[in-house]
């Protein structure tokens, strides 16, 4: 794994030296634990799957109660159906998934494997006499959907571990600050996994694209897929097999719902 590029910690500042940033002028980053503005009720929520996803189970729960788990603690098959089909989750629809499963069980269903682990965490759910069940709290935040998403992302970014989902067992280096901040310049018009890389860690975007599939993999899997399932970004593919290309561009959510150190170095994105 490479080392992470040019970052010096100072006390609670993050300095780079000598930065090549196409979009901005050098620049340090102080740490921010809390990254989020205050929630507003008409926050652009539209992209946040995992805000939809939560939604649906809480009103799934309160309809028909709390949902079976299977010994090993899974939330059990007939739901983890109704979940495919009711969620929708783009890359994950129900003729994906029964594509290469006759039958799904939760850890066919990676999106609900997640919302699970991030219910819990959050103490919107909890495990009770083998069944999932709803929180005062989830029951309460359900109709305040901007204070549900950012307690949702919350967990989703910065408190459960995404590890498990790798096949690296080298552990990404960085932080969610240095991430955040570094995609909030980057990806003011798209960027690439590549591209990131290059930025974080050094090296030629060809070369990592080329060798260094265990990086993009685990930026993606840490960083990129949490932040899209957040709804801060939007993914674009565009190619199959080996020509495939992912874009990443920040959602109307992003400037929004995060305040940021290097939001003072933004420019208006230039559109042809």
């Amino acid at each position: 794994m490479p080392t992470l590029r040019r970052w010096k910690q100072n006390g609670d500042r993050l300095h780079i030296g000598n930065p090549e940033w196409q979009l901005a002028p050098a620049w340090s980053i102080v740490y921010v634990m809390n990254p989020f503005r205050s929630p507003d009720n008409d926050l652009p929520l539209s992209h946040a799957l995992i805000l939809k996803a939560a939604l649906l189970t809480i009103g799934y729960i309160e309809e028909h109660g709390p949902i079976g788990l299977t010994p090993s603690k899974a939330l059990k098959r007939y739901f983890v159906a109704w979940a495919a089909e009711a969620f929708d989750w783009p890359a994950y629809t129900i003729e994906d998934l029964y594509a290469v499963n006759k039958v799904l069980n939760e850890h066919d269903f990676p999106p609900l494997v997640i919302l699970h682990e991030v219910l819990l965490s959050a103490k919107l759910a909890r495990h009770f006499k083998g069944n999932l069940r709803l929180t005062d709290l989830a029951r309460k935040l359900k109709s305040e959907p901007a204070r549900l998403w950012m307690l949702l992302t919350t967990h989703l970014l910065f408190v459960i571990d995404h590890s498990p989902y790798t096949r690296s067992e080298e552990p990404l280096l960085g932080n969610r600050d240095i991430f955040l901040n570094v995609i909030n310049i980057e990806a003011q018009v798209a960027v690439t996994e590549e591209r990131l890389c290059s930025v974080l860690y050094g090296g030629e975007e060809e070369d990592i694209r080329r060798r260094d599939f265990k990086l993009t993999a685990s930026l993606y899997v840490h960083v990129l897929r949490p932040l899209c399932w957040a709804g801060l970004l939007n993914e674009h593919r565009t190619g199959t097999g080996f020509s495939r290309r992912d874009f990443y561009t920040k959602t109307p959510l992003w400037a929004a719902a995060l305040k940021l150190e290097t939001d003072r170095h933004l420019h208006p994105a230039t559109r042809h």
